[in-house]
């Protein structure tokens, strides 16, 4: 049993955090600017994130530290410091879990690398994994609860991130691809086949993050769901789609839009439950507040899809919660 575990049967669920990359758009950092360089030179500004989600009930937040693999920091001249710049951003977040007045997990976020694997690309197996091997150590030595690598599109690279997690730790390992392309990841995976490879890594919990809507997300869980009952699933959807309004980029998912999503994919027996890209405080507090049920769930639209991936399952929770 890991960490993870007990917090869930302590609790019943968990609620993760939302966005970090528009929350420090937010606070002053420029497009184009690395947030990760952030974990060194404004460590306050990125604490300052992670403290307002904990304030509007995240159980568990990510770390400033999408892009920390060598093949990222490359882009911005800092891949010989991946060790140091992963342990800031966990003793960060490390500080405010640990300030906080309730138990809270800090989740060591591990996004792709940006690079194709050989065929399609130069990027081997072994320098994958080693790359994620490496952000990985500076995650555990910086204090994280959990390995949480999040928004892949393929199979391989998952695999390959967690050997690498592996490698040079002993964390629990939480998983989960983003669907994107008509229910199926970039690079064509399904639910079903992320859920079987769940099974086969034996990690702790897996599922959708990020998405192109979030009837493609629940579809996703629903597959995964259908592998194995059994499974921990996480859902993290984006609130919304992203539209341009003159220079500034917004989101159309309200807090009302994703605290109904986390009612319903709560329901049909989603664990743990969170939002991505676009998502702020607000939505977080939001959904706490449906999911323990002092706010009636918002009547909002709601896809086909989405609607099926809740009638399937919502009577058998129902009679597992009690």
């Amino acid at each position: 049993m890991s960490i993870l575990h007990d917090l869930l049967a302590e609790r019943g669920y968990l609620l993760v955090d939302g966005a970090m990359g528009t929350e420090l758009f937010d606070r002053g950092l420029e497009s184009g600017d690395s947030p990760e360089r952030w974990n060194l030179e404004e460590q306050d500004r990125v604490a300052s994130v992670h403290q307002a989600y904990v304030d509007s009930g995240s159980d568990i937040f990510l770390t400033n530290t999408f892009g920390g693999t060598s093949f990222r920091l490359a882009l911005h001249k800092m891949e010989d410091q991946v060790f140091e710049i992963n342990q800031a951003a966990a003793q960060i977040a490390r500080r405010v879990a640990d300030g906080a007045d309730r138990k809270v997990l800090v989740a060591g976020s591990l996004g792709p690398t940006g690079e194709l694997l050989d065929p399609m690309g130069s990027m081997t197996m072994e320098t994958c994994q080693a790359a994620f091997a490496a952000q990985a150590e500076g995650l555990e030595a910086g204090g994280v609860d959990l390995a949480w690598i999040e928004t892949m599109s393929s199979l391989d690279e998952l695999r390959a991130a967690v050997a690498g997690v592996r490698q040079t730790t002993s964390l629990p390992i939480c998983m989960t691809m983003s669907f994107d392309t008509a229910g199926r990841s970039m690079m064509g995976v399904t639910g079903t086949e992320l859920g079987q490879l769940a099974q086969e890594l034996d990690v702790v919990a897996v599922g959708a993050n990020c998405g192109n809507n979030l009837a493609d997300t629940e579809a996703a869980l629903q597959e995964m769901q259908d592998t194995n009952p059994d499974l921990i699933l996480i859902s993290k959807a984006n609130a919304g789609m992203p539209e341009w309004r003159g220079a500034d980029l917004h989101y159309s998912g309200s807090p009302e839009i994703m605290a109904a999503q986390a009612h319903r994919v709560r329901a049909a027996g989603v664990a743990i439950v969170g939002a991505c890209c676009g998502s702020s405080p607000a939505h977080i507090a939001m959904m706490r507040d449906v999911l323990d049920g002092t706010l009636d769930p918002p009547e909002v639209d709601v896809e086909v899809a989405a609607t099926r991936f809740v009638a399937k399952k919502r009577t058998s929770r129902r009679r597992s919660r009690g």
